[in-house]
């Protein structure tokens, strides 16, 4: 059994949560009990359940200390990250600040993200989607650059139809690869006020671009952010891997369970995970449906797809 006091009972009904449903997914979901008077909290159940739970609530508290809202996927996102961790990992804050919102790590795995995009030069993150991989790039992307630790960001991704063509789509190539991007641009509105999103995208210190204008350039001074790169090529891969120049960072991100090249192409991601992973300066960080972080349900429905996946990989052996 542990208990302990929080000071400021004003921040209690947003860390219970509405009718308590924060507290009763944390005893559901770590074989606890929770009783409270006010501010003072006993949990009772095993030694090791009762301290990854206190763990979790003043981890939680002080995200609300900090100003932050939390909700039932903030919870959920604590408990993953102390599941069989260790708890002087899972108890650090990371915090990336953006004009608009303060933004926290919400599984172990994007704690390890963060850390490396601070830490190197190169990093890839691979896994399914719902994992943050984009989202926190750019927010690192766009902290540096209000921080002057670099002078552009560039975001690119692969051109590449899931079933419909380019030339079937109408207006000039900024309309016809405007569509590929729009996840890059909702990720920077998202983070910084539209005016000032439109401001440095007409002076290019924010500039969004398919991938094949990256061919020729050095990218120096700049954070780039390559997204769904599991539909490169290898050819492109190692053109847009090679375009890195001084005073920049490079995050590659992608799916590789969600390729759509041609089935006679291998994906330059898949390539680069077994060419690379064994130089310093390049880190690799594997998400799994554990970290999905929208929706529960798209959690199970990632998990769902993984295992019939499997099952027909097994059934060709």
């Amino acid at each position: 059994m542990q208990s302990f006091t929080f000071e400021d009972n004003s921040l209690l009904p947003a860390l219970y949560g509405r009718e308590d449903e924060h507290l009763v997914l944390l005893e559901k979901k770590t074989d606890t009990k929770i009783n409270y008077r006010g501010n003072y909290l006993e949990i009772f159940g095993e030694n090791n359940d009762c301290e990854k739970v206190s763990l979790i609530l003043r981890n939680l508290y002080k995200r609300l200390k900090d100003g932050s809202d939390i909700s039932l996927g903030d919870v959920e996102g604590e408990i993953k990250m102390i599941q069989g961790k260790a708890l002087n990992i899972a108890s650090e804050q990371i915090y990336i600040y953006t004009s608009k919102r303060k933004i926290v790590a919400r599984s172990l795995n994007q704690k390890s993200y963060l850390h490396s995009m601070k830490n190197n030069t190169l990093v890839f993150a691979i896994g399914p989607a719902g994992t943050g991989k984009t989202y926190l790039a750019v927010a690192v992307a766009v902290q540096c650059l209000l921080n002057n630790e670099v002078d552009r960001i560039i975001l690119s991704r692969p051109a590449v139809e899931a079933g419909e063509r380019l030339g079937f789509l109408p207006g000039d190539i900024k309309d016809k690869v405007d569509p590929y991007l729009r996840p890059l641009y909702d990720a920077l509105y998202d983070m910084l006020p539209a005016e000032t999103v439109l401001r440095k995208l007409e002076s290019g210190e924010i500039e969004v671009a398919p991938l094949a204008f990256m061919r020729g350039r050095t990218l120096s001074n700049a954070y780039v952010i390559v997204d769904e790169a599991q539909n490169t090529t290898p050819m492109q891969m190692k053109m847009l891997l090679t375009r890195l120049g001084e005073n920049a960072k490079m995050v590659v991100t992608g799916d590789l369970s969600q390729i759509d090249l041609d089935n006679s192409q291998l994906s330059g991601l898949k390539q680069a995970t077994k060419i690379l992973n064994n130089i310093e300066d390049i880190d690799f960080i594997n998400f799994s449906s554990q970290d999905v972080v929208r929706n529960q349900l798209v959690t199970k429905m990632v998990e769902a797809y993984e295992s019939s996946e499997e099952g027909r990989l097994n059934e060709k052996k």
